[in-house]
């Protein structure tokens, strides 16, 4: 017997049963995929804070610093003269070393900082270059004054707007043969004067070069 359908006052007919029937179960169907996807999103929330949880806590694993001597050993191979590998003790830290480009002069450059200080510090070998090399790195800063250390006569700058010339406030310049030696960054003159104390002897090496 057919089913009477009460707003209609009448029993429904096999394609309304059919319809009504085709309704239930697509309602039926959106139902479950909604559950499964409020599921799925749990699910991948869960796993989510798993990961989180997973990951070591404390300090970052520091990098290894750049082996300065292995890299000037090359350098000197490749350019026939002594390369600069500042001597300085545990508590300096290299960051960063390589060649770089400035106004047209390769410098073979390392990026120092010392333990306990704010500031970074620079020591460069332009090769091939003068003293219009170290204008062009310090945004035209001339010299002031010099100052001796190990028996090496340094010209000092002292920038005037570091904000133009990379933070670097304080630089120390000296000829060296062929090349040139710069130390400069935003340290201490007294850090500035322990970093080219490092490199005397191999300043004296490259002022033989003929």
């Amino acid at each position: 017997m057919a089913r009477v359908v009460a707003h209609l006052g009448r029993p429904e007919t096999p394609q309304e049963t059919a319809d009504r029937k085709a309704e239930a179960s697509a309602r039926y169907r959106s139902s479950k995929t909604f559950r499964n996807l409020i599921a799925a999103l749990l699910a991948t929330v869960g796993v989510v804070l798993v990961v989180i949880a997973a990951v070591p806590r404390g300090e970052p694993v520091p990098q290894p610093q750049p082996d300065v001597r292995a890299l000037a050993a090359e350098l000197e191979a490749d350019r026939g003269r002594p390369v600069l590998a500042p001597a300085l003790d545990e508590g300096w830290r290299v960051n960063q070393a390589g060649t770089e480009g400035v106004g047209g002069t390769e410098a073979w450059t390392m990026v120092y900082v010392r333990s306990g200080e704010p500031g970074f510090l620079r020591v460069a070998q332009g090769f091939d270059t003068g003293e219009a090399w170290v204008a062009q790195v310090l945004d035209g800063t001339r010299s002031t004054e010099t100052t001796e250390i190990d028996g090496i006569t340094w010209n000092v700058y002292r920038p005037s707007n570091p904000s133009g010339t990379g933070n670097i406030d304080y630089a120390l310049a000296t000829p060296a043969g062929p090349d040139y030696v710069l130390v400069y960054g935003d340290a201490s003159p007294d850090t500035a004067a322990l970093a080219a104390a490092s490199v005397t002897s191999q300043i004296e090496q490259l002022r033989e070069v003929p």
